[in-house]
């Protein structure tokens, strides 16, 4: 009994240091950055495990929503409202593709890479190939970002 219960605590123990290092991290939603028009800056963003990420609805009309084939497998979707910041956390490492959805036949994407772990790059990188043929501009963005993990 009483070795259970010292488990339990280290449990805990372990869990409040996990959230304690947790960080949170800001992407802007934006007509026009660094890095062109229609644009999440960063673009490029590598976080840890249990690390939450709010989309910044800096500029108005935009949202985040992530890319169906484009998370890893056992993560959660989301799909922000438009106009509004959403506050999404990673519990599960791999490559994350997101878009803002009425803006996505401009490239208006980003990437997320959580952990070390990039296990669903490739079927990400399939995605990406199929879903480049509905950009009317930018046709290469989403590709040079997968070319950076």
């Amino acid at each position: 009994m009483k070795i259970l219960l010292k488990i339990q605590t280290l449990l805990i123990i372990l869990s409040i240091q996990t959230s304690l290092h947790a960080e949170s991290h800001v992407v802007k939603m934006l007509n026009q950055g660094d890095g062109g028009v229609m644009i999440f800056e960063p673009a490029i963003l590598k976080i840890d495990e249990g690390d939450t990420v709010t989309f910044q609805a800096t500029d108005a009309a935009h949202n985040s929503s992530s890319i169906p084939g484009m998370i890893p497998k056992g993560a959660a979707s989301w799909n922000g409202q438009m106009s509004r910041d959403i506050s999404v956390k990673f519990d599960i490492p791999g490559i994350y593709g997101y878009q803002c959805t009425p803006h996505v036949m401009m490239a208006m994407v980003g990437i997320i890479q959580v952990g070390d772990d990039n296990s669903n790059l490739e079927s990400v990188k399939d995605t990406a190939k199929q879903i480049k043929s509905s950009f009317v501009m930018n046709q290469t963005r989403l590709e040079e970002y997968l070319s950076k993990i």
